[in-house]
């Protein structure tokens, strides 16, 4: 079976363009920074922050990251020079030691054939960034892609010798004043006399982009022994938090902090449909008689161990859902097994059903699909052709019980199960009600509600002169193909509301940009 598509493309109104900046020139003390002094400006955070976007850091993101925007607007009213650690190109992607890098990949673009946009997919061509090439100088924004909290002081994170082990993220690797400074370190280093520091995503967010594959860490004190895809236990998320806080503070600087949208709220888990396999599908909706017969002996089965809600059905009038792997079930595998065999099953092949179906049901509306998983569903799985003939069973069978999602139940990594969802809201809630705290606790420091501004996104858009921006995937304008990171035009937005805020602050008069001069996806 080939792929199963299902996601309809909107050109109209995507901008494939390099942005057009706002550009223009005022008089001299037009502007006002108000009670703010933004001759040092310093922007410490993750990837939103490095201006990450379509699944990489590339140059075009980066002239539009958001801290580029304010450092831009800044300069009309005493702001100073703004540095970023630029990659070499707009392809994305890495090298390692002159070999094109798995730590990184090229972007994400829309593509185009005779039949439209078809996208998306990866942008060719070869990366020109190397990793070994460490940058020289100091650097205003300190956006490192996938930093956690507990991370952003840590000495030696950047160690060019931890690169290759995945102990040291690649991208501040390359920019890191040495082997034994840290993100912070750096930071500091340049005494910033105005901040922005938006950190905690990735706590959370790298759990809930493997589909919960990682470990809940609550009550766990001892971030060294997490591994990247766990959940960060509060607790070490406020300490951390806290003190990396007070630390920009010191030296007398003011800033914005920002709150952490609801990750589960993003394109990435709302863009594919629990329910995505079309019998009008040439290549699925013929199978659906064979696949219903086929599941019969199993759902009476199911029905017997008095499970029926188990049972898996495909419609051949309307979309159906796919079968998925649910850890949160009681596994019935040996149950099962004897079950079939009883009902008449040869042995080796109950023994595989019972493997493969004991802790199997059909998704629901409750639970949420990442989004590359739009690009497996339907297709064979070769890793379970090998587990399944290494079970016994021949190599045609095995090919047939190894459809992704129809056949083969998908795994937990392609789904983000309603329990997970509850961990991650559970964590994501406690770090908002630390960053939102420490800002009410200092006049200096403002407060974003990124929160809030996703829920416009979701609830209608945000309008602007030229139109309205949404998290619609792809044609809404607000995301970036990844699902996951604004588009320039959503990084516009942001900085907007960050210099509204500082403007009604601290009395500054620094003007907004046009998010229309900004661009959204692109076709290639």
């Amino acid at each position: 079976m080939k792929n199963i598509k299902y996601i309809a493309i909107m050109a109209l109104g995507l901008v494939a363009c390099e942005p057009e900046l706002d550009n223009s020139v005022e008089d001299p003390g037009f502007y006002s920074p108000g009670n703010a002094n933004f001759s040092k400006f310093v922007s410490v955070g993750n990837s939103l922050t490095a201006g990450y976007a379509d699944g990489t850091l590339y140059l075009a993101g980066q002239n539009n990251s958001f801290p580029n925007i304010l450092a831009g607007q800044f300069a009309k009213a005493g702001g100073g020079i703004f540095t970023q650690p630029l990659v070499n190109d707009n392809v994305g992607g890495l090298l390692l030691n002159g070999v094109v890098s798995d730590l990184a990949r090229n972007r994400v673009v829309l593509t185009e054939s005779e039949f439209g946009i078809v996208g998306p997919a990866s942008i060719a061509g070869t990366p020109t960034t190397e990793i070994s090439n460490r940058l020289t100088g100091s650097f205003n924004n300190m956006g490192v892609p996938s930093v956690k909290s507990y991370e952003v002081a840590e000495a030696g994170f950047g160690a060019l010798s931890n690169v290759n082990t995945f102990t040291a993220p690649a991208y501040y690797s390359r920019f890191a004043s040495n082997d034994t400074s840290s993100i912070l370190d750096d930071a500091m280093a340049q005494d910033p006399t105005f901040f922005t520091f938006w950190i905690g995503s990735n706590d959370v967010l790298l759990y809930a982009l493997d589909g919960g594959a990682g470990v809940d860490q609550l009550g766990n004190m001892d971030p060294s022994t997490y591994g990247e895809e766990d959940l960060t236990d509060p607790t070490v998320f406020a300490n951390h938090y806290t003190a990396a806080l007070a630390t920009m503070t010191a030296g007398g600087a003011k800033g914005i902090v920002c709150n952490l949208p609801s990750v589960t709220d993003i394109p990435y888990f709302t863009t594919v449909p629990y329910a995505p396999l079309d019998p009008t599908n040439p290549d699925f909706g013929p199978m659906i008689p064979t696949l219903n017969a086929t599941y019969a002996q199993l759902n009476g089965a199911f029905a017997f161990l008095g499970v029926p809600e188990r049972s898996i059905v495909f419609s051949t009038t309307g979309p159906s859902a796919v079968v998925i792997k649910d850890e949160s079930l009681i596994d019935i595998s040996a149950s099962l097994t004897a079950v079939l065999v009883g009902g008449g099953l040869d042995v080796p092949t109950a023994t595989v059903f019972g493997l493969l179906y004991g802790q199997v049901r059909q998704s629901n509306a409750n639970d949420m699909l990442v989004l590359p998983s739009s690009e497996i569903i339907g297709q064979v799985n070769t890793d379970a052709i090998a587990y399944l003939t290494g079970l016994g069973l021949p190599a045609a069978t095995a090919a047939q019980l190894a459809v992704n999602g129809v056949t083969y139940p998908l795994e937990d990594k392609w789904v983000l199960l309603p329990m997970e969802q509850t961990l991650v809201a559970n964590a994501q809630s406690a770090y908002n009600a630390t960053i939102s705290a420490l800002a009410a606790a200092d006049d200096n420091i403002l407060f974003i509600d990124m929160q809030g501004f996703l829920n416009q996104l979701n609830n209608g858009g945000i309008s602007y002169d030229a139109g309205v921006v949404t998290s619609t995937y792809a044609s809404g304008g607000g995301f970036s193909l990844d699902g996951i990171h604004p588009t320039a035009r959503g990084y516009a937005l942001i900085a907007n509301i960050m210099i509204d805020e500082i403007n009604n602050s601290f009395n500054a008069t620094i003007p907004k940009v046009n998010p229309g001069y900004y661009p959204t996806v692109y076709i290639n």
